[in-house]
């Protein structure tokens, strides 16, 4: 990773607040291509070239993220600084347009996060605290069907699928990707989903080194319950039961073994 300066450092970790403040707020609800380049073997360039493409499909030319993300934290604010066709985009954000490729570094990543939420279930888990569950295994379900079930079954925890998808970010998920509740909650569309999630905690910045490693670890760890912070505990430590699932030794082991130049 290339160093940064003091100002770079300062907003990079300016721009994590601001990403987690977007995040926090559909987090704490009840109930928790273009790689002719790259060498074959070259997994990190391959998920580098893959994210480019990701965000080349999300973000109109000339918008950065932040301008983006600062728009939905304040759309009057920066209704100004933004082109009318940047604005259309401000709530969509379109899904990664393949599945991730076995083995590939983001894959590897996703199977990480996968460990400390869904274990053993994959991606038919539920949360083990629901005593009324859907009528079939997750990956026949449809989001729709998922989310009838959630409405059918209050006062319970409904975190679903490999990633342990709960309401609320499964409901914003489909809002900002326009996916249709006909969609099948497959594991491709999970894996998928997942990624958006990631890419929202800053998988291209630490990617291209404009996030430091331990950062982007601890903004996943925003995201999902399972992974801990560098204190180790879970952000979301008692909250509706959560807790971190794997110790941050254990965290940063498996991340070291995956970004092993980070």
């Amino acid at each position: 990773m290339r160093a940064a300066g003091t100002g770079q450092v300062g907003a990079v970790r300016g721009w994590a607040r601001a990403r987690r403040a977007l995040l926090l707020p559909v987090l704490l609800l009840p109930a928790p291509a273009g790689a002719e380049a790259v060498a074959p073997g070259d997994r990190l360039g391959h998920a580098r070239a893959r994210l480019d493409a990701v965000r080349a499909a999300a973000f109109p030319a000339g918008v950065t993220r932040r301008a983006l993300i600062a728009a939905r934290l304040d759309p009057a604010a920066a209704r100004p600084a933004l082109p009318p066709s940047a604005l259309a985009a401000v709530a969509p954000a379109r899904l990664p347009p393949d599945p991730v490729p076995p083995g590939d570094a983001v894959a590897r990543l996703l199977d990480l996060v996968a460990s400390a939420e869904a274990g053993a279930a994959g991606y038919d888990a539920i949360h083990h605290a629901a005593r009324r569950l859907p009528q079939a295994p997750p990956t026949e379900l449809t989001l729709g069907e998922i989310l009838d079930w959630v409405a059918a079954t209050p006062g319970q925890n409904h975190a679903i699928g490999r990633y342990q998808f709960v309401p609320a970010t499964l409901a914003d998920l489909m809002r900002r990707t326009g996916t249709p509740r006909t969609a099948r909650f497959d594991p491709a569309l999970q894996d998928r989903l997942a990624l958006r999630l990631m890419e929202d905690a800053g998988l291209s910045e630490f990617l291209s080194g404009d996030l430091p490693a331990a950062e982007f670890m601890d903004e996943l760890a925003y995201v999902w319950a399972g992974l801990p912070l560098e204190s180790g505990l879970s952000a979301y430590h008692g909250y509706n039961g959560n807790r971190a699932t794997i110790t941050r030794t254990a965290y940063a082991e498996g991340f070291a073994a995956i970004f092993p130049a980070r």
